[in-house]
């Protein structure tokens, strides 16, 4: 019955976004990819909300009840009978009264799971600009597919459904990603580091002083170049996000000082390689919202090239890989051995990153595994030291953010720091004032 009513419930609310995208024909951008697609969709929503009435979810909204629900609504989150009865009951009255103030741009993130996910996607809203971040060589997601290639079949129907005066903005730096620019019928823009993007980065630099952390670099633009500063943020995903957003303003025909003017607005979402003020005068890199091979990559590299007493990695199972579970982590744990100085593994999946950092050179006294949650936040606690660098990342499944809980400097305000802490979600998940982790 419970199945039934959620069918139903989706069919009432995909026919009022189609509906409503008809009668009030805002622009339409949608973000894919295999990382960092919160991180663009908020760039984007800080570009263009610079100039534009933009709407974006503010949850990551990007499946067959989110994706609807956000063309609908401005809601900030989801609930029972009562907020369902009354999303469909102001969708409804949007459409018969004209809303003066409904979005003219619309940022939408589509994601999927499995074969068929992006065609009903874009059955319910078909974007006029088509934002596809990196994939990398082994893409989350891969569990339900043939391979790499299927997937990136899929997410690449986002770039096919453009109309002739679409604009597919796509990384340059990946070269999966590129390739599909043939697939457009409309204008391709290309962002990324490579010399031959449309949106070109440079001059990128990353600083850590104190507590604060910014990234400083150059984009440029047929010509045109203009300095940017991001706060609070530190790696390249959050630039890469820039650029993208940058592309995107660009097909809104906005100028390289708009657009940069826009980004000063930037705020990183929760667990997405945000800086935090930890006990004993620490420094937490919160990245628990999700990860995959290629965002493990980059989040190494990110550290490897930051100045720090000592860095601690505590990553935690990549799930959804299918049968690139093992070397997709063996390779995690190679990487590990050039960036961190000790090694917290959590979960059955992330001990073959712990035994492949062995077998790769680094010693017993600075790799350690565990398979509970608890065990690995208590050997932290024992070992942390003043000045020291920590990075948490681990899919979404881990709940690697009740690790890093107990190390935040301001507790009052862990609500508003991490993911996944809306008290209804951790009592339902039976993590409400859970204590100890046991």
């Amino acid at each position: 019955m419970k199945e039934l009513l959620l069918k139903l419930l989706m069919w009432k609310l995909e026919l009022l976004a189609r509906l409503t995208v008809r009668r009030y024909a805002p622009g339409i951008v949608a973000v894919t990819g295999s990382v960092g697609k919160t991180s663009t969709k908020e760039a984007l929503r800080a570009v263009l909300g610079h100039k534009y009435r933009a709407r974006a979810a503010a949850k990551s909204f990007n499946n067959e009840l989110g994706v609807p629900l956000t063309i609908v609504s401005a809601a900030e989150r989801s609930g029972g009978p009562f907020f369902w009865f009354m999303t469909l009951w102001r969708a409804c009255v949007q459409l018969i009264v004209r809303n003066r103030n409904y979005p003219e741009v619309l940022i939408l993130e589509y994601a999927i799971d499995r074969p068929g996910d992006m065609t009903n996607l874009i059955r319910i809203a078909a974007p006029d600009v088509a934002v596809m971040t990196a994939m990398g060589d082994v893409p989350v997601h891969v569990e339900f597919f043939s391979g790499p290639e299927a997937v990136l079949h899929e997410k690449a129907k986002i770039v096919k459904a453009l109309p002739d005066d679409g604009f597919a903005v796509l990384n340059a730096d990946d070269p999966k990603v590129a390739g599909v620019a043939d697939l457009s019928r409309g204008h391709v823009i290309t962002y990324g580091f490579n010399d031959g993007a449309d949106v070109r980065i440079s001059n990128f630099k990353s600083e850590l002083e104190g507590s604060h952390a910014s990234v400083h670099f150059k984009i440029s633009h047929n010509g045109t170049v203009v300095p940017v500063r991001m706060k609070d943020v530190l790696g390249k995903a959050d630039v890469y996000a820039a650029a993208a957003a940058a592309a995107a303003g660009i097909a809104f025909g906005m100028n390289l000082v708009d657009i940069a003017a826009g980004l000063e607005s930037y705020v990183p979402p929760p667990g997405r390689f945000r800086v935090l003020p930890g006990l004993r005068e620490t420094l937490l890199i919160d990245s628990t919202y999700n990860a995959s091979p290629l965002a493990m990559a980059e989040a190494l590299e990110t550290l490897r090239g930051v100045k720090a007493s000592r860095k601690i990695v505590v990553v935690g199972d990549m799930l959804e890989l299918g049968k690139f579970t093992v070397p997709a982590h063996e390779e995690l744990g190679k990487m590990i051995t050039k960036s961190g100085d000790l090694l917290i593994a959590v979960g059955h999946r992330a001990k073959f990153a712990a035994e492949a950092a062995l077998a790769a050179g680094m010693s017993k006294l600075r790799v350690h595994s565990f398979l509970a949650l608890a065990d690995a936040a208590r050997y932290l606690e024992a070992t942390m030291k003043p000045k020291d660098l920590v990075l948490f990342k681990a899919s979404q499944g881990v709940r690697l953010e009740r690790v890093l809980k107990r190390f935040i400097a301001e507790p009052s305000r862990v609500g508003e720091f991490l993911v996944r802490q809306e008290p209804k979600w951790l009592k339902e998940k039976g993590l409400y004032d859970e204590g100890e982790l046991e």
